[in-house]
C-alpha cells in the first residue's frame, strides 16, 4: 500500500510539474519570437490577443487541427517509436523537477538524470531514421555521433560536480553549496557548450540545420508528432536551464539563474553563427576532455 501511495505521488507530481513547465513553454517561444524580431530590428508577434500574447495557443490549435493521410505518410513505424519515446524522456524530466521540490524520490537523481539524458540521442535517432527522407537520415546521423561526442564530457562534468559536492543528490546544491560555476568556471562554460547540443539550439544545432537540412529530422512530420517534437524541445531547454542553476548557482537565486539561462538560449539564437561540424567534434575531444582532467585533479587535490 505504502509502495503504490509513493508511485502515485510521484506520478502526480510529475503531472503537475509537466503542466507548469509547459504554461511556461508556450510563454517561452513567445518571448523568444518577440525576442528574436527586435533584434533583427522587426516585430515579432502581435495580432492575436493583446500584444500577441495568445499567439502561441493559436499556433498550437493550427498545429493540432492538420490532417495527412495515412497514404501519404512518409514514415514508418520507427519514427514513431521516436516520438513517444522522447516524449516519455521529456516526462522523465518532469518527475525529476517535480521530486526535486517535494522532498521525496530516490537517492540518486542526478544518475537518474543522466539516465534520462543519455537516452535522447536514440529517440533523435529514431525520429530521423523512421523517416524515409534522405535528409532526415543525415540528421539523424549527425545527431548520433554529435551526441557521442558531447555526452561523454556531459558525464564528466556532472560526475566532477557530484564529487566535490560528496554525493549525487540534489539538495547539498540547493541548500549547503552554491556559487560551483565561480570554483569551476571552465566547466561552466563546457556545460553551456553541452545544454546548447543537447536541445539542438543554435550555433549547435546539427540536427534541425534548417540551411543544411531542409529542417532536418522533422521534415515528414506534421500535426501531433511534429507537436510533440517542437514542444519537448523547448521542455528540455527549460528543465536544462533549472538544472543547471541548480548544479553551478544555487541557493536563493536558483530560479533567478534558470531565467538567465532561458535567456542564453534566445541570445544565441539571435547571435552566434553555426559552428562547422568537424570543429565542434575536435573541440569536444581535444579541449573539452583536457580542461576536465584538470579539474579532477583540482578535486582530488
Amino acid at each position: 500500500m505504502v509502495g503504490l501511495l509513493n508511485g502515485l505521488y510521484i506520478l502526480l507530481s510529475g503531472f503537475v510539474s509537466f503542466l507548469v513547465i509547459m504554461v511556461f513553454v508556450a510563454f517561452f517561444i513567445l518571448g523568444e519570437r518577440k525576442v528574436l524580431g527586435y533584434m533583427q530590428i522587426r516585430k515579432g508577434p502581435n495580432k492575436v490577443g493583446i500584444l500577441g500574447l495568445l499567439q502561441s495557443f493559436a499556433d498550437l490549435l493550427k498545429l493540432v487541427i492538420k490532417f495527412k493521410y495515412i497514404f501519404f505518410q512518409g514514415r514508418s513505424w520507427l519514427s514513431w517509436l521516436g516520438v513517444y519515446l522522447l516524449v516519455l524522456l521529456s516526462c522523465g524530466y518532469c518527475v525529476l523537477f517535480g521530486l526535486s521540490y517535494t522532498g521525496f524520490g530516490c537517492s540518486s537523481p542526478v544518475i537518474w538524470f543522466l539516465i534520462v539524458t543519455s537516452l535522447t540521442g536514440y529517440s533523435l535517432l529514431s525520429v530521423g531514421w523512421g523517416s524515409y527522407n534522405k535528409f532526415a537520415l543525415l540528421s539523424s546521423v549527425r545527431s548520433a555521433f554529435g551526441s557521442v561526442s558531447f555526452e561523454a564530457c556531459f558525464v564528466c562534468v556532472v560526475v566532477l560536480l557530484s564529487m566535490g559536492v560528496g554525493g549525487y543528490l540534489f539538495i547539498p546544491y540547493v541548500e549547503y553549496v552554491w556559487l560551483v560555476s565561480l570554483w569551476f568556471p571552465l566547466v561552466y562554460g563546457l556545460w553551456l557548450v553541452g545544454i546548447l547540443c543537447e536541445c539542438n539550439r543554435t550555433p549547435f544545432d546539427y540536427a534541425e540545420a534548417e540551411s543544411e537540412l531542409v529542417s532536418g529530422l522533422n521534415t515528414e512530420y506534421c500535426n501531433i508528432p511534429f507537436t510533440c517534437l517542437f514542444a519537448c524541445e523547448y521542455l528540455v531547454m527549460v528543465v536544462f536551464s533549472w538544472f543547471g542553476a541548480v548544479f553551478f548557482w544555487g541557493g536563493s537565486l536558483m530560479m533567478f539563474f534558470a531565467l538567465v539561462h532561458v535567456v542564453f538560449f534566445v541570445w544565441c539564437r539571435a547571435t552566434f553563427p553555426r559552428v562547422r561540424y568537424d570543429y565542434f567534434v575536435g573541440f569536444m575531444w581535444e579541449y573539452a576532455v583536457l580542461v576536465l582532467i584538470f579539474s579532477f585533479f583540482l578535486v582530488l587535490l
